[in-house]
């Protein structure tokens, strides 16, 4: 059983390029994803970029993605022995 983390960092520009591909607007990708539009509009914008499992999960849903797409990459590990 795969173990998740306890939060993913998100790209907002690829949440509001993919949703913009897609013809969707804010409130309806918002309600697709069941999580609030101000709560999208702060991921798209940048002043939030880390979701809860269930919610990031619910987001890549409704944008039809793959893990790739939406996660930031991950940072270099910088801790010395």
């Amino acid at each position: 059983m795969e173990v998740l983390p306890s939060t993913f960092e998100v790209l907002g520009a690829q949440i509001r390029k993919r949703r913009m591909q897609m013809g969707m607007g804010a409130r309806e990708l918002a309600a697709k994803a069941r999580i609030s539009r101000r709560y999208l509009n702060h991921l798209e914008n940048g002043s939030r970029s880390h979701m809860s499992p269930p919610r990031y999960i619910d987001l890549r849903t409704a944008l039809d993605v793959t893990d790739e797409y939406l996660l930031a990459p991950p940072r270099p590990n910088t801790d010395k022995e």
